[in-house]
């Protein structure tokens, strides 16, 4: 079995891309009890940034197939005195059968992957968050099906959320429409490789229209607290309000990866509207993340 990480979308093609969103929807549908594949396996889940959705998917997805999950703040390893990280990935993976790594900087989850025996998993860097959009696509599958050809807009930070879902376009065919102040675009390198499956527009309403998806973030994420302020003034015409949502299409979903800030990024009245699914895409988080491991450590695929 050839070692595969998943340290961006880009690990991916767009044929396990797909298989891994409908192999999701199948465990979501028929959960069977008796299904095991990771029985006596260990997830190491390393948390340098905080989390609801990610630590508890992870872990209830590793109790469901059997196996277990163990917790590493940056107290809990050397990780936080200091040690090489190649050190700590060539440790580490000699003692368990994956690593996740939720952390502040991509170079340590690409450094990890480089050093370490065993499967490694970006939870969240500063620049991308691929298992969120494994949970994103997912969601929309099930409402909408196949996402191929359809146009998402993405409104407000060019962040780690932005930059997946420009990934996600190239693997999986669909149009990106980007509205960011000019400050807080996505960087360059993502932009470029992504060609004509984005396109940056001057204003929300502009980037929205007949839209099939329309996603936010909110406008400053873990350890920007202290530029909120600043931001509130630079994000106060990139809010996803009912004038957005009306510019989209009619059956166009609302998704945002949470937790929200009602009344900055989104209104109250669009996030727990019909057109949301925030609540869905946070169960999927589950869901997807199963099939992920089941796709990164299972020698025959189900």
């Amino acid at each position: 079995m050839n070692l595969r990480h998943f340290t961006s979308l880009l690990d991916l093609s767009s044929e396990e891309f797909r298989h891994i969103i409908h192999r999701a929807i199948a465990l979501k549908n028929n959960r069977d009890p008796h299904y095991q594949p990771l029985k006596g396996q260990v997830l190491a889940m390393i948390f340098e940034k905080s989390s609801t959705r990610t630590r508890i998917s992870f872990e209830a997805g590793m109790v469901h197939f059997g196996g277990s999950a163990l917790f590493l703040s940056p107290r809990d390893t050397q990780l936080g005195r200091g040690e090489p990280l190649h050190d700590s990935a060539k440790v580490i993976s000699s003692m368990v059968d994956c690593i996740m790594l939720r952390t502040d900087k991509h170079d340590t989850v690409t450094t990890f992957a480089q050093y370490s025996s065993v499967p490694v998993i970006n939870g969240l860097t500063d620049q991308q968050h691929p298992c969120q959009l494994l949970a994103d696509m997912q969601t929309y599958f099930e409402f909408r099906g196949d996402i191929k050809g359809k146009t998402v807009t993405w409104i407000g930070d060019g962040n780690n959320m932005c930059h997946s879902y420009i990934h996600a376009a190239m693997l999986l065919d669909f149009t990106l429409n980007i509205a960011c102040p000019h400050d807080y675009q996505p960087l360059p390198s993502f932009i470029e490789a992504a060609g004509t499956h984005v396109k940056l527009f001057d204003t929300a309403l502009e980037a929205a229209r007949n839209s099939d998806l329309c996603v936010t973030d909110v406008w400053a994420s873990m350890g920007q607290e202290e530029e909120q302020n600043l931001r509130e003034v630079a994000f106060k015409n990139y809010q996803i309000n009912a004038t957005i949502m009306s510019a989209a299409n009619n059956d166009a979903l609302f998704m945002h990866c949470l937790p929200a800030h009602r009344g900055e990024e989104v209104t109250a009245d669009i996030i727990d509207g019909p057109q949301s699914v925030i609540f869905a895409e946070a169960e999927n988080r589950l869901h997807a993340q199963k099939a992920l491991l089941e796709f990164l450590l299972c020698k025959k695929e189900a």
